[in-house]
């Protein structure tokens, strides 16, 4: 075949016609560079470590090294906007924690719109667990509850953090166990936890991984898990459906989102490479190490779970009347 410059140069205006995205993938080589995979947490935290564990095996996986630019503050929206702006080329890709659905009913107007960012893949959940002062009264959910029915102001709960799942968790469980209550906030589980050691509040609602030193020593008791299934984590935790309250269903949670002009080939290709990594063996060993779930799926499944965790606490949000800082 004889290729004319009149078919050479329309060849030529039709590639950069298909958009700056779209050449790259066709050479059939992605990842040829450094992939960053960006979190909204500092070093040190489960979202940081279970990114590093994943990224390590993605990695592997493909030949290529995929780092981890942690960018942390604002409730996760610094790195939710970054990657939003970020060139739509499969060289960037956001670590989504669960804030992500609460930010706009929280802050109002954001900088960056839902649709400015498509779902990848679904990665962990991280199971929030009822936890009180082992000498406390109260043995059980329907001790607590009692007891908070029988004080004037209620019950007292430690949050780490406005807004948090556990924040958000406890506002639920006081909504539907039609109990009076105050959350107090404190920056991090750490302070929460000494608060709760002195007797100081109630109870808290945390992931397991950080409190498991305090359950250990006999400091703290479980109460139950705000998991819609018992957890692998701590099975002998009943879940809080079980013990009468079934619309108290809450985690937090982690999962990859891009770009959205990503190109397709590469979000599933993505997809793919983030379900074998979550279905290895010691990869899951890891991460139940640190309090986390691997769950793996489509991106289809992901972007309905963040559409039904953004319309629910959406709606818990507004009733009771929060707003971010």
């Amino acid at each position: 075949m004889t290729v004319t410059r009149r078919t050479l140069l329309g060849t030529i205006a039709a590639a950069f016609a298909a958009g700056p995205g779209l050449p790259a993938f066709a050479e059939g080589d992605w990842p040829s560079r450094l992939v960053r995979l960006v979190s909204p947490y500092g070093a040190g935290g489960a979202n940081d470590i279970s990114l590093r564990i994943l990224a390590e095996q993605i990695g592997r996986s493909l030949g290529q090294q995929f780092i981890v630019e942690n960018k942390p503050g604002a409730g996760t929206r610094i790195a939710n906007e970054l990657v939003a702006r970020a060139a739509p080329d499969g060289y960037t890709f956001l670590y989504a924690a669960a804030p992500y659905a609460t930010a706009e009913a929280l802050f109002g107007k954001l900088k960056y719109e839902r649709k400015d960012l498509r779902p990848v893949a679904m990665a962990v959940m991280a199971p929030i667990f009822l936890i009180v002062n082992a000498k406390a009264a109260f043995k059980n959910l329907q001790e607590l509850i009692a007891h908070g029915k029988a004080q004037p102001d209620g019950l007292t709960f430690a949050s780490p953090g406005a807004g948090s799942q556990p924040h958000l968790a406890a506002e639920l469980l006081l909504k539907d166990a039609g109990v009076k209550g105050l959350n107090v906030q404190y920056r991090g589980d750490a302070m929460a936890y000494t608060e709760l050691l002195a007797g100081r509040v109630d109870a808290t609602l945390t992931a397991i991984s950080t409190a498991l030193p305090h359950i250990r020593s006999g400091d703290f008791r479980v109460l139950g898990v705000a998991s819609a299934e018992r957890s692998a984590i701590y099975p002998a935790a009943p879940t809080l459906r079980e013990q009468g309250y079934p619309n108290v269903v809450a985690s937090g949670w982690f999962g990859f989102m891009a770009p959205s002009a990503t190109p397709q080939p590469i979000v599933e290709r993505m997809q793919e490479e983030i379900n074998r990594a979550l279905a290895d063996p010691e990869v899951k060993q890891k991460l139940l190490a640190q309090g986390l779930e691997a769950r793996a799926g489509t991106a289809a499944e992901f972007g309905k779970f963040i559409d039904d965790e953004t319309r629910k606490w959406g709606e818990v949000i507004r009733a009771a009347g929060l707003k971010g800082e």
